[in-house]
């Protein structure tokens, strides 16, 4: 087990092609880091960087007190599951484990040690002798961890894993690979594209665009207080509303000029708003942010505003109500099960003030309402 550092990493590809630029990062020793962001932003880049897979064109990478910029992947103590299983389709399961033990020249005795421990811990015992092509996915995807965990490895890499698996399994082996985790405590680097498999699963989430972290925090700390609308609106199934308007001030108070409707934005804005009467901004409020009745903790609410309702989406006990302004067309309410509720209908919308963010324009605007509050998760 070892902290895994990387400082001031940067890879340039061919045409001046800057797939990681300037990534810092420290990942404590037996922490569970997950890398998160759209396609093409840089993650399994950052993660095959450190199994030694690509070569760094500036920066530098330490595993424990040992930088690795030149080192050799084999003889960087890691071990690496990827999402297409990579097993030896002629070897059975126990082989395909002890294969690079083997190549290390373990003792047989210490070989068929770790590999039954593994096989035990995974709950894989009785597959040993199958080849993998009589394994399922699921099946295939715990030999594939199997394999990366007999080696004992300073840390473990992960490169998409579950994204092959259908829905249903993909939740069990979260919680397999969390559980796993606690058991081993081997330090774990993450990538994923699925930002609910990124919060469920790590200490820490890494949120990455375009080659750069925009924001590091721990999953609760990065979804109540995303640093810029990017992270917001990437964060959060569904994503966060945004709602284009005007600052004013009046009576000593402010208010947001949604176009439709005037909504008073909560005190605790007043010192962190300061100057931006008068401007264009974002506001953003999450799907369970918003009620479609005066009832609750919206009963009473002063902030409403007059909206359509296009789509009903039942998820059983709750349900996802979309609906629209007289400007916006894109807003989700997240809502307790209500079969009055229809497409069609005008209802009033209830908006928790006390839960809203404003951002700059633009799709990475600063969160403002965070300015000066001391609350900012590390943008690194």
């Amino acid at each position: 087990m070892a902290e895994v550092v990387l400082e001031n990493v940067v890879k340039i590809y061919p045409g001046n092609i800057r797939a990681v630029d300037n990534v810092s990062l420290a990942i404590r020793d037996e922490e569970f880091i997950v890398l998160v962001g759209p396609s093409g932003c840089g993650k399994s880049t950052t993660l095959r960087m450190v199994a030694g897979l690509e070569e760094i064109s500036d920066g530098t990478i330490r595993i424990g007190e040992r930088v690795v910029n030149s080192v050799a992947p084999k003889d960087r103590d890691i071990a690496m599951v990827f999402q297409n299983y990579a097993l030896y389709p002629h070897m059975s399961v126990y082989k395909n484990m002890a294969f690079g033990l083997k190549l290390r020249r373990v003792p047989k005795a210490e070989i068929d040690e770790r590999v039954r421990g593994a096989a035990r811990m995974l709950g894989i015992e009785h597959l040993l002798d199958r080849k993998p092509k009589a394994l399922s996915g699921g099946q295939r995807q715990r030999v594939a961890v199997g394999r990366a965990i007999v080696r004992t490895p300073k840390a473990f890499l992960f490169d998409e894993p579950l994204s092959n698996l259908d829905a249903k399994l993909r939740i069990e082996m979260r919680a397999e690979l969390k559980k796993l985790h606690r058991k081993l405590r081997t330090t774990t680097i993450y990538v994923t594209h699925d930002q609910e498999e990124a919060m469920t699963l790590g200490d820490r989430i890494v949120v990455m665009k375009d080659g750069v972290i925009h924001q590091c925090g721990s999953p609760l700390e990065v979804y109540e207080r995303p640093v810029n609308r990017f992270v917001a609106g990437f964060v959060g199934t569904p994503p966060m509303n945004f709602l284009k308007g005007r600052v004013e001030g009046e009576s000593g108070g402010l208010w947001f000029d949604e176009g439709s409707g005037r909504l008073r934005l909560p005190d605790r804005l007043a010192r962190a708003m300061a100057g931006c009467s008068g401007r264009e901004m974002i506001l953003g409020v999450r799907p369970e942010g918003m009620g479609l009745r005066s009832e609750g903790r919206f009963a009473g609410r002063e902030n409403v505003l007059s909206v359509a309702v296009t789509v009903v989406e039942p998820l059983g006990d709750r349900m996802d109500v979309h609906v629209q302004t007289g400007r916006h067309d894109r807003i989700v309410c997240r809502v307790d099960a209500d079969r009055m509720i229809r497409d069609g209908m005008r209802l009033p919308m209830y908006l928790d003030m006390e839960q809203v963010h404003v951002f700059e324009p633009g799709d990475e605007g600063v969160n403002v309402s965070l300015t000066g509050s001391g609350d900012h998760a590390s943008a690194a």
